[in-house]
């Protein structure tokens, strides 16, 4: 019982020092894998690089692409790169609504049973099977930076937002990885519900 007791003051001392974690708002977008940049763009098509992200090597590309689902359109949905493995578009609870499609809230790359679109691009089109998610709200982190706030790969946590429209966010996925930058990622709903801007610093609490 004390040493329980003395780990989670120490735990606590640890965050309480630990630097703020800035926001990233993540917008509608898609990762699109290199196959299906040359279907959408043209072959041997390359993205091109519009402004950098703050985890390192990614970026917003100049590309856009039309997303349709039963019910309607989305315009201009931007492409994020570089390529990856698979394709996966990210959207919000609103937009699931707009386009007549049912997508869970996941982690990134979770996308068993999740919704599907039709993407359209300059060059062509290509449909999304169980490829479309809301994802979940997560925190980036460097492994110095998880020993400093004193957590986990995987690890939930909850952290607290400033100004006159505070609020806890609880159950925020800890994702560790060496070349991963500190930051929260929350989607434009949530960051509206809680008066955050790209930038704004928030608190681990738990």
């Amino acid at each position: 019982m004390i040493d329980t007791l003395l780990h989670a003051k120490i735990a606590t001392r640890l965050r309480q020092n630990a630097p703020a974690i800035p926001v990233g708002i993540s917008n509608r977008h898609v990762h699109l894998s290199r196959q299906d940049v040359e279907t959408l763009f043209g072959k041997s098509y390359a993205l091109t690089p519009f402004k950098p992200l703050r985890q390192p090597g990614q970026f917003a590309a100049q590309e856009c692409i039309t997303v349709v689902g039963p019910k309607g359109s989305l315009s201009n949905v931007r492409v994020l790169g570089p390529a990856r493995a698979v394709s996966q578009l990210e959207i919000s609870r609103a937009d699931c609504f707009t386009l007549g499609i049912k997508a869970p809230v996941r982690e990134s790359g979770q996308l068993e049973n999740s919704g599907s679109a039709l993407l359209i691009g300059p060059a062509g089109h290509i449909e999304l099977h169980s490829q479309v998610i809301c994802a979940w709200r997560h925190i980036h982190m460097s492994p110095e930076d998880a020993r400093q706030f004193n957590v986990t790969h995987g690890q939930k946590v909850s952290v607290r937002s400033p100004g006159e429209r505070q609020l806890t966010f609880d159950e925020v996925v800890v994702r560790v990885r060496e070349d991963f930058a500190l930051e929260l990622h929350i989607d434009t709903e949530e960051a509206n519900a809680a008066g955050l801007k790209n930038g704004a610093q928030v608190t681990l609490i738990g």
